[in-house]
């Protein structure tokens, strides 16, 4: 039962789960000297509940990205600093998931260009899938937080549970075809704020492609793998026919209310880990945009499974930023 500490097999930490099917708070952690032990607990707890919330971990930028780099290999933001583009961090592991100016060090302006791409990470997503090698884990670390009751969450949904619940036409139709996602970011910006980049085009720029039903290792459960970039489906090399409506009821079907809940962010150093294998997640709005500094940082792990690469060429070129950008866009990212 969600909101109750769970008798478990885990002998270094306690959990306590969030929502009848996933997610999970989890204390006793010592991030200072994490144990070998414990870490593997840590793992398991994240195959088991998808999403781990952590509070009050102590960690700076360094000590955050060393304990990431225990779950593997870290993306960087290198591909992203084009145009003199400049990172507010000094490490490039860090991705930048707050809503303050890397030039100014003001809160973003709501109608700027970066201001516009985030509005892409207010829907369902998955981190990553844009990218021809996708991610694991990724972990979001709170540094500046707006005062309680502005807003900022982070949602999460359920797409294991989503999967094991389909309809039985949806289950029977995507369990007999060999459907695959084609995935682009300049979608999902454009999805999320559509006036700002109507003449960006997604078709006329890189996808990548990951299959729509995969199992989910560290479990051995299946996952729908969709979200905001998802973008159309094709088997066989070709778009299916009603592509658009299938993305949109796979979508709709994920991200039901009853596959959700909803992160609280209580206190700078307070860590949320999730596998972007087995969740959707998406950013919070609220009332603090615009007024209140919200300075999230986060590291993203790449995927080492089998299916880590999708149908994607190993020696793929990563995009940064869509050649499609028209001056109006400098900034945003993804487009």
């Amino acid at each position: 039962m969600p909101g109750l500490i769970q008798e478990s097999p885990f002998k270094t930490i306690e959990v306590k789960e969030l929502h009848p099917t996933f997610g999970a708070e989890v204390s006793g952690v010592d991030f200072q000297n994490v144990s070998e032990e414990q870490f593997k607990e840590i793992v398991a707890a994240m195959a088991k509940y998808g999403f781990c919330v952590f509070r009050n971990t102590g960690l700076d930028d360094t000590a955050h990205v060393k304990f990431s780099e225990r779950f593997g290999e870290l993306d960087n933001i290198r591909r992203y600093l084009l145009g003199g583009r400049k990172p507010r961090y000094d490490l490039y592991e860090l991705f930048d998931a707050g809503n303050i100016d890397a030039e100014t060090g003001s809160i973003l302006d709501p109608e700027s260009p970066r201001a516009h791409s985030n509005r892409g990470n207010g829907l369902f997503h998955v981190d990553s899938s844009f990218n021809p090698r996708r991610a694991s884990y990724c972990l979001l670390r709170a540094c500046e937080l707006p005062p309680p009751g502005n807003g900022g969450n982070t949602d999460f949904a359920d797409s294991r549970t989503a999967f094991d619940e389909l309809p039985d036409d949806l289950r029977d139709e995507l369990l007999s075809h060999d459907y695959v996602g084609a995935h682009s970011m300049a979608h999902s910006r454009k999805l999320g704020s559509p006036a700002f980049f109507e003449d960006v085009d997604p078709t006329k720029g890189t996808m990548t492609r990951h299959r729509i039903v995969q199992v989910h290792e560290p479990s051995g459960r299946t996952n729908l793998y969709v979200g905001a970039h998802l973008h159309h489906i094709e088997e066989n090399g070709k778009e299916v026919p009603n592509s658009w409506d299938l993305v949109q009821r796979l979508n709709q079907h994920a991200t039901q209310k009853k596959y959700t809940t909803t992160v609280e962010w209580d206190s700078p150093s307070d860590m949320i880990i999730w596998d972007n294998r087995c969740v959707l997640h998406r950013a919070g709005g609220g009332a603090f945009e615009g007024k209140y500094r919200r300075d999230l940082r986060r590291t993203t792990v790449h995927d080492d499974s089998p299916t880590a690469w999708g149908l994607n060429p190993q020696d793929s070129v990563w995009m940064g930023f869509n050649a499609q950008a028209k001056p109006k866009h400098a900034g945003a990212v993804g487009v």
